[in-house]
């Protein structure tokens, strides 16, 4: 019975020095042991409760015990809560302020759905949206004046009319840029409403864009269908083309094209396929601080080849499924090659090609950080691996120049929104 009764008390002595040494952890604070000689022969539940809870019983001890344990569990039951409050709370001021781009997916290239940046390169500042502006505006005169001299040389006294116009309003833009700019200068906080204003200068833009798109179709009966180039003067989320038609299934591919750029980070995505199940089956983009990618069957090929220097570039990329090789070509001359690029994955058909976005799906879930800036031309694709000498007719301009026996760079074959222009094509005028 003696020895029963031991091991209870036993059994009491250690769960209290475990619970208050688990409860001192769990509050930061510090455990401090007692240690008490006992005789062998002596009780050692009389020692224990003699020397830890004088003048209290047994009975006592547990109940004090008991209602420390409820005490301390519903303390800790209190913290989960405000815990769970506070970080319900910090989700949705992140939601709200949509400052943090999302993650990275694979290859750096793609941005999880978020706040959409619908004008201009990434939101930086202030300085960069100014000096975007300014590009924007600057491209607006250069066409401004092709159209002044197709005027003059068809005496069209409503172009002149509709010119004069548009340079009114460019040139209030100019001067809202310039106030701007003194503003920042002058360290000015009146700054605090940049969205609103920029939401509307980016209306004015997409109207002075449109206006001048209709003065340009007038001279559509000018010009050979083929020799347009597309203008995405923005990063926008809603300005692209889309080919009227699918690819075929492909073992073996060459896409070509003209581009111009100086946007920065990156000059965006010139072109995306995407087939049902799979957004990228075939990606040419240039996102962020990442090199120019090439993007199959949502592998990724990086490519040699830099372009943003405000000047036209002729590039082409060969690719046949097997061993996945694949050649980079820029201004006729090779710049690099690889292997094992989604090998032995054909491109699949009954997919959407669209320029100057990045499909996130089929045929939508565009990302304005990642739209193509700049002007394309000439875009072509074969069913085949071009040769050398026919890359080199193509970036020369050479009448020996072959055009895309999958897709060919026709007006007609192309759909158009969002205030994407059209303009005669001049990298081939300059160089012939």
């Amino acid at each position: 019975m003696q020895a029963t009764k031991n091991g209870i008390c036993w059994r009491l002595f250690l769960f209290s020095c475990l619970f208050l040494e688990s409860s001192s952890q769990a509050f930061g604070g510090q455990t401090q042991f007692i240690c008490t000689s006992v005789p062998k022969d002596m009780d050692i539940c009389a020692a224990t409760l003699q020397n830890s809870v004088p003048g209290e019983d047994l009975k006592t001890t547990v109940m004090q015990l008991r209602e420390t344990v409820l005490q301390q569990k519903e303390t800790i039951m209190n913290q989960k809560e405000t815990i769970r409050e506070l970080t319900s709370k910090l989700a949705r001021c992140e939601s709200q302020s949509g400052a943090e781009p999302g993650d990275a997916r694979p290859g750096g290239r793609r941005k999880e759905a978020g706040t959409k940046n619908t004008m201009g390169d990434v939101s930086r500042g202030p300085a960069d949206t100014l000096a975007q502006l300014s590009q924007t505006l600057q491209s607006l005169k250069q066409r401004l004046e092709n159209l002044e001299q197709f005027s003059r040389s068809n005496n069209s006294v409503q172009a002149n009319s509709l010119k004069d116009l548009l340079q009114s309003k460019i040139d209030d833009l100019e001067k809202q840029v310039l106030s701007r700019v003194n503003s920042i200068e002058e360290g000015n906080p009146g700054l605090r409403n940049e969205t609103e204003q920029r939401g509307r200068v980016e209306s004015t833009l997409t109207s002075l864009h449109q206006r001048i798109t209709d003065l340009e179709k007038g001279q559509r009966e000018n010009r050979p269908l083929d020799k347009f180039q597309l203008t995405f003067p923005l990063r926008t989320n809603y300005m692209y083309a889309k080919v009227k038609k699918s690819l075929p299934e492909m073992y073996a591919l060459t896409v070509c094209m003209w581009l111009k750029s100086n946007a920065s980070p990156g000059v965006g995505t010139p072109f995306s396929y995407a087939v049902p199940g799979q957004a990228n089956e075939l990606v040419l983009i240039e996102w962020g601080n990442n090199p120019m990618e090439l993007l199959i069957n949502d592998k990724v090929a990086k490519l040699p080849i830099l372009i943003n220097d405000g000047k036209w570039h002729h590039i082409c990329i060969t690719w046949t499924t097997r061993d996945g090789v694949w050649e980079a070509f820029q201004d006729g001359v090779k710049r690099g090659s690889g292997e094992n690029l989604a090998p032995y994955h054909p491109i699949k058909p009954q997919g959407l090609l669209i320029l100057g976005q990045e499909q996130d799906m089929l045929g939508g879930g565009f990302d304005a950080t990642q739209a193509f800036v700049g002007d394309l031309a000439n875009f072509h694709i074969w069913d085949r691996k071009l040769s050398v000498g026919e890359i080199y007719n193509l970036a020369t301009c050479s009448s020996k120049a072959q055009v895309g026996n999958v897709f060919a760079w026709m007006e007609t074959n192309l759909d158009i929104y969002g205030g994407a222009s059209k303009w005669t094509f001049e990298a081939c005028r300059q160089l012939n």
